[in-house]
């Protein structure tokens, strides 16, 4: 069994993904804001304002699981707010692979979360596959540099990057701010509603992290993406159909999101399909392909 280094494990998906890998016999630590023991699980300060490591929450470590991010769509992205979405990223990263070469201490693995918007915030026809270029655009070259960040622990550690699109889970994420609205009677399509939403059920992606760290075959960047992917109008739909609600309502204009979140909207306006098929070749099996069974599940 590993000893396992989570970054972010406080958060929606860093505390299923502990829970799983506890359950499964491993060993797992988290970096964090206050030191600590709790639930089977040591905590060991780090401070990314200060650019500082425990150094100690690396000793012994087989794996390194990178998921602390600030929330990409939780503020208007003005300079400032880019600033920490880059800093708690990439800059993470670094800043882990920095602490690492001053004290020798490597793990076999650094797995790191990524998202689809890597190719950038953009609507077409092109179902986009691992080796597609990252987008020129904010979320492209964000993305880009965050897995860059993780591309440079390759010389001493084997590095996977989960691509992930709208995370389909009750206890938080997206969806409770997507289906809000819906549970009122007011749902509706937003922009276009023509925009394509990849998503994934939280179950199957923390078993995917977990599969990463088991599986030393997986190498790479990985689309951890389930293959039914639908329009915004259809996700949407799909939601009120789950929940029994009324789904008439005009779609909510473009302009009006632009204006209340800037730059941001075009991570709700506009999204592409990403292909899974390296994913399913490397053995991986989903639990939940089919939306409205993933619906029925997160929103219970």
């Amino acid at each position: 069994m590993a000893n396992i280094l989570i970054t972010g494990g406080s958060g929606l998906i860093g505390n299923k993904l502990t829970h799983e890998l506890l359950a499964h016999g491993h060993s797992v630590r988290w970096l964090s804001r206050s030191a600590g023991k709790a639930g089977g699980v040591t905590r060991f300060v780090w401070d990314l304002a200060k650019s500082t490591v425990d150094e100690r929450a690396l000793e012994g470590v087989d794996s390194i699981i990178h998921l602390s991010g600030a929330g990409i769509a939780d503020k208007r992205w003005t300079p400032a707010r880019l600033k920490e979405l880059y800093a708690s990223r990439s800059g993470a990263a670094r800043l882990l692979l920095k602490v690492a070469k001053a004290n020798g201490l490597w793990p076999k693995s650094f797995i790191s979360a990524s998202g689809v918007g890597f190719y950038g915030a953009i609507t077409s026809e092109r179902i986009f596959v691992e080796s597609d270029p990252a987008g020129n655009d904010t979320i492209g070259r964000l993305s880009a540099d965050w897995e860059n960040a993780a591309d440079e622990w390759n010389p001493n550690a084997r590095v996977v990057k989960l691509r992930t699109p709208v995370v389909l889970a009750c206890e938080g994420g997206a969806l409770p701010k997507l289906s809000a609205p819906i549970r009122l009677g007011l749902g509706s399509a937003l922009g276009s509603g023509k925009q394509w939403m990849p998503w994934i059920h939280i179950d199957d992606l923390v078993q995917a992290y977990r599969t990463a760290v088991e599986d030393e075959r997986m190498s790479g960047a990985y689309n951890v993406v389930a293959p039914e992917q639908p329009t915004n109008a259809q996700f949407m739909r799909a939601v009120a159909n789950v929940l029994r609600k009324p789904f008439f309502l005009p779609n909510v204009p473009a302009f009006a999101l632009h204006l209340a979140l800037g730059e941001l909207s075009d991570v709700l306006l506009k999204g592409s399909r990403a292909s899974n098929e390296k994913l399913v070749l490397s053995g991986f099996r989903l639990k939940y392909p089919a939306l409205s069974e993933a619906l029925r599940s997160a929103l219970a």
